[in-house]
C-alpha cells in the first residue's frame, strides 16, 4: 500500500463512519440521509473537528461528489431531457448573464471593492468556488480577494441548504420544477444537488442537470474576465481556465448516453445508482465539515449584502420563469 494511499484511508473512513451513520439515521427517522450526513458533518466540524491525520481524504469528498454527479448520468431520462433541456439552458443562460451585470452594478453602487466583484459574480452566477478560483486565477487576483470571496459564496451556501426547502415546501412546487429552480439559484454544485435530493430523487435529478448546464459556462466567463481586465493577451492562461473546468460533466454526459441506448441491463443500472446514492451520502458529509461556520468569519458585510440582494433577485425572477415557462 502506498504512502499516498496510507494519507487519504483514514479520512475516507470517517467520511464511511458518518455517511453510514447518516444512513441508519435516516432509516430510523424518515429523515432524508443526504441533509442528515450534511449536518453530521457540520457538527464534527463545529465540535471536535477534523484531526490532522484524515484532513486528507476527508478533502477527497470533492472526487466523490463528482464522481457521484458522473454516475448520476445513468439516471437520466434523454428524452425528457430533449424535450426540456433547450428551455432550461436558456434560462440558465440568462441566470449568468443578469446574475453577474447585478452583482457588478450594486458592488460599484454599495462600495465593493474592484478585485472582489468579479470573483463574486463568477460564484455567484455561474459555480460558486471553483468559478470564484477559475476567475481569479484568469485575471491574477490577489490571494485575499479570493478567499474573502470564496468565504462569502460558502456562507450563503449554508444558509440556502437549510432555507431553499424550506420555500420550496411552503410554496408547493412541483418536484421538476423546484429542481430546475434550486439549479438555476443556488450558488454551488454541492448544495445544489443537497437541495434537491432532500425534496425527492426528482427534484434532485434535476437540479443537478440544471446546475451542471451552468456550469458549463465557467470557462466561458473566465476568458471573458480575462480578456477585459487585462490587454495583455499571454495573461490569459488558457491552461489554468481548463485546470478549474468541471470536466466531470463530460463523464455525467457519457454515462447518460450510455445508460439511454439500452446496453447496461436493470440490475446493472440499480448498482449504479446504488453506488451514487452512496457517494453522495459520504461526499455531503465532506460538504458539511466544509460549511463550517467557523470558516465564515472573514466574509464582511459588503460583498454579504450584494451577494445577497443578488440570489434574492435572481431566485425570485428564476422561480417566475420556471413556473410560467416549464
Amino acid at each position: 500500500m502506498s504512502a499516498s494511499t496510507n494519507r487519504i484511508l483514514p479520512g475516507l473512513l470517517v467520511l464511511v463512519v458518518f455517511g453510514a451513520g447518516a444512513r441508519i439515521l435516516g432509516d430510523i427517522s424518515g429523515l432524508n440521509p443526504l441533509v442528515l450526513a450534511i449536518v453530521l458533518g457540520v457538527a464534527l466540524a463545529t465540535t471536535i473537528g477534523v484531526p490532522a491525520w484524515a484532513e486528507s481524504g476527508v478533502n477527497r469528498y470533492k472526487l466523490l461528489l463528482e464522481t457521484g454527479i458522473v454516475l448520476l448520468g445513468a439516471s437520466l431520462a434523454i428524452d425528457q431531457l430533449v424535450s426540456t433541456g433547450p428551455t432550461v439552458a436558456l434560462l440558465a443562460v440568462g441566470v449568468i448573464v443578469f446574475g453577474v451585470a447585478i452583482v457588478e452594478v450594486l458592488g460599484r453602487l454599495l462600495g465593493a471593492d474592484a478585485d472582489t466583484r468579479p470573483l463574486l459574480a463568477a460564484g455567484g452566477s455561474v459555480c460558486g468556488v471553483s468559478a470564484v478560483l477559475a476567475v481569479g486565477q484568469a485575471i491574477e487576483s490577489d490571494e485575499s480577494a479570493i478567499t474573502y470571496a470564496a468565504a462569502t459564496v460558502l456562507l450563503f451556501d449554508a444558509i440556502t441548504i437549510v432555507v431553499f426547502p424550506i420555500v420550496g415546501a411552503v410554496l408547493g412546487v412541483p418536484d421538476r420544477l423546484f429542481g430546475v429552480w434550486a439549479g438555476l439559484s443556488l450558488f454551488s454544485t454541492g448544495p445544489a444537488a443537497a437541495v434537491g435530493f432532500s425534496m425527492s430523487d426528482t427534484a434532485g435529478q434535476w437540479a443537478t442537470v440544471t446546475k451542471l448546464i451552468r456550469n458549463s459556462f465557467i470557462g466561458v466567463l473566465a476568458v471573458a474576465y480575462a480578456i477585459r481586465y487585462t490587454t495583455d493577451t499571454n495573461r490569459t492562461d488558457v491552461t489554468r481556465i481548463w485546470s478549474r473546468f468541471p470536466k466531470f460533466l463530460v463523464g455525467f454526459v457519457l454515462v447518460a448516453i450510455l445508460a439511454n441506448t439500452g446496453l447496461l441491463s436493470e440490475s446493472a443500472l440499480a448498482s449504479v445508482s446504488t453506488t451514487s446514492d452512496w457517494l453522495f451520502t459520504l461526499a455531503f458529509v465532506g460538504l458539511g465539515i466544509e460549511l463550517n461556520p467557523r470558516a465564515f468569519r472573514s466574509a464582511g458585510i459588503r460583498p454579504i449584502v450584494v451577494i445577497f440582494l443578488q440570489f434574492a433577485i435572481v431566485s425570485s425572477l428564476a422561480y417566475i420563469a420556471v413556473m410560467t415557462i416549464l
